[in-house]
């Protein structure tokens, strides 16, 4: 397999499961294990998820601009909703770095997302904004978007559960989940910046036009899965996602677990 080839398909899966509720990190991690080692160099890492920011830039701009001018508040709720994650995750990489990175914990991960999911579709309908939200409720999903460093717990599915949970309407869980994805990003893109400067990641060997190419990728598929994600959430539709999380991983479940993955 070609370089190119193995980038184009590590952005298309990063730009689809990054938004949609099926989990980026345990699709890469499942694939990586399948296909004999994909290239996830630090490198790879910044211009994938730097190509997945940008996507929710250009779908949230209007939101954005308007936590700038007008609702400051939710920028708090957005700094209290991170740090779950920012402390977990530095956890986890500091003391249990094969956590992430092992596709046995992926693949029941994946099940319990699809659980997760069939739950969503289940909560009563709510009406309330994102602005309304309390210190308290930010921090609830938060943690529950500290719980996504486990491959195979989607990140958008678990916060949109917890911001309806919590009394949040479809629309205003789908963005404040993705005003979230904002500070995970750049923490994520941070620390495989750290990993460069520090030495404890070699910097990809790809050719500069690999590297933009798997960015556009990732940037283009990015807006088409948040912009399908966002319409199935206003259908009610969020749940069927579980139908394929959940047959994946149970067939992945029993390839590792049963011992048929080596």
């Amino acid at each position: 397999m070609t370089d190119l080839l193995r980038v184009f398909i590590l952005a298309v899966v990063q730009g689809i499961a990054e938004f949609l509720p099926i989990s980026s990190s345990g699709h890469l991690v499942i694939l990586n294990d399948l296909l004999g080692g994909l290239d996830e160099s630090a490198t790879l890492v910044i211009i994938l998820h730097a190509g997945t920011l940008g996507s929710i830039l250009v779908v949230y701009w209007r939101r954005i601009l308007d936590l700038l001018t007008r609702d400051r508040r939710v920028i708090g709720l957005m700094v209290v909703g991170t740090v779950p994650a920012v402390v977990i995750g530095l956890t986890i990489k500091k003391g249990f770095p094969w956590l992430t990175e092992s596709p046995a914990v992926a693949a029941p991960m994946l099940i319990l997302t699809g659980i997760l999911l069939l739950g969503l579709g289940k909560l009563p309908k709510r009406a309330q904004r994102y602005t309304q939200l309390s210190w308290m409720g930010a921090f609830v999903v938060g943690c529950f978007q500290a719980v996504a460093i486990l491959p195979g717990i989607s990140r958008s599915g678990s916060t949109i559960f917890a911001g309806r949970l919590l009394g949040l309407s479809k629309e205003d869980s789908v963005t404040f989940s993705f005003l979230l994805a904002i500070p995970a990003i750049c923490g994520a893109v941070t620390l495989a910046i750290k990993d460069l400067v520090d030495g404890s990641e070699a910097a990809s060997e790809l050719p500069l036009l690999t590297l933009l190419i798997g960015a556009l990728v990732a940037f283009l598929v990015g807006i088409a899965a948040l912009k399908w994600l966002i319409r199935w959430s206003q259908e009610d539709r969020l749940h069927w996602f579980a139908y394929w999380c959940i047959p994946v991983g149970a067939v992945f479940t029993l390839y590792y677990w049963g011992g048929l993955g080596g």
